[in-house]
Order: C-alpha cells, then sequence, then structure tokens
C-alpha cells in the first residue's frame, strides 16, 4: 500500500511539473524510509527579476555579531526570500555605518590630537607671554639699577674732583 502511495505521489508530481512548463521543477525520491531526510531541489524561474539568485545572495557577514546574522530563507517561500533579501541590505547598510562609525572615530582622534597640540601650544604661548613680561620688568628695573649707579658714579666724582681742587 505504501508503494502505490508513493507511486501516485511520485506520478503526481511529473504531472505538476509537465503542466508548469519550465517554471518549478522539483525532484522527488521515492521510496524513503520515514526516518530518513527527504531533499526537495526546485528552482525559481518564474519568480521576480528583483530576487537575486541563490548564489549571488550572500550567506555570511563575518563582521556581524551571531545574533545578527541573517538566517538562511526557505527557498520555497517567496515572503522568506524578501525578508532574507531586506535581512542581507540591512547587514550591508549596518556594515556601511559601521565603518563610517571607524572612520569618524579616527578623525574624531586625529582632531584631539590637533587640539591637544594647539593647547600646548597655547599654554607654550602663554608661558612664553610670561616669561616675556618677567624678563622685560627685570630689563626695566637693571635699566633703573644702572640708572641710578650711572647718578651716583657722577655725584662720587663730582666729590672727588671737589677734594683733589680743595687739596
Amino acid at each position: 500500500m505504501v508503494d502505490s502511495k508513493q507511486t501516485t505521489l511520485h506520478r503526481n508530481l511529473e504531472d505538476q511539473e509537465e503542466g508548469q512548463g519550465s517554471g518549478a521543477h522539483m525532484i522527488s525520491t521515492a521510496r524513503v524510509p520515514a526516518d530518513k531526510p527527504v531533499r526537495i531541489a526546485f528552482s525559481l524561474d518564474n519568480a521576480s527579476d528583483d530576487t537575486p539568485p541563490e548564489d549571488a545572495i550572500p550567506l555570511v557577514f563575518p563582521e556581524l555579531d551571531q545574533q545578527l546574522q541573517p538566517l538562511p530563507p526557505c527557498h520555497d517561500s517567496m515572503e522568506s526570500m524578501q525578508v532574507f533579501k531586506q535581512h542581507c541590505q540591512i547587514a550591508e547598510e549596518y556594515r556601511e555605518v559601521k565603518k563610517e562609525i571607524a572612520l569618524l572615530e579616527e578623525r574624531k582622534k586625529e582632531l584631539i590630537a590637533k587640539l591637544d597640540q594647539a593647547e600646548k601650544e597655547k599654554l607654550d604661548a602663554a608661558q612664553l607671554a610670561r616669561e616675556f613680561e618677567a624678563l622685560t620688568e627685570e630689563n626695566r628695573t637693571l635699566k633703573l639699577a644702572q640708572s641710578q649707579c650711572i647718578e651716583q658714579l657722577e655725584k662720587l666724582r663730582i666729590q672727588y674732583q671737589k677734594r683733589q681742587g680743595s687739596s
């Protein structure tokens, strides 16, 4: 009885294939024990042109975490194929965003380094300005001391000349 059901199923599948022309093709295996897996292959020749061929669909995104990986689609469900396609597009967009974030983070590091350098130069300039002010003040003090010394020297010369003239 099982043989006749399997033969009938096989004939029905062949009849369906003939009725679809060059559409979906099925390969069935007759007389498979119930505990063995059955492999059914088909093609989606009638599928819309926007569905990429099976080998064009990226199956792995190694840069994604495991929980973000697109799950393989059920090839007999157009909705599943569409969801998989959308998931792959989202994964690609995610990869692009991550790439852009990495570039922006690198740029941020460069800008922080430039800012640190500018701040260091600003501090150096402020330190140089303070040193300049201190040296200018010291120069003024020294010039004042010099003029006082010159004045005192003049007084001493005058006193010396008076002593020389009075002796």
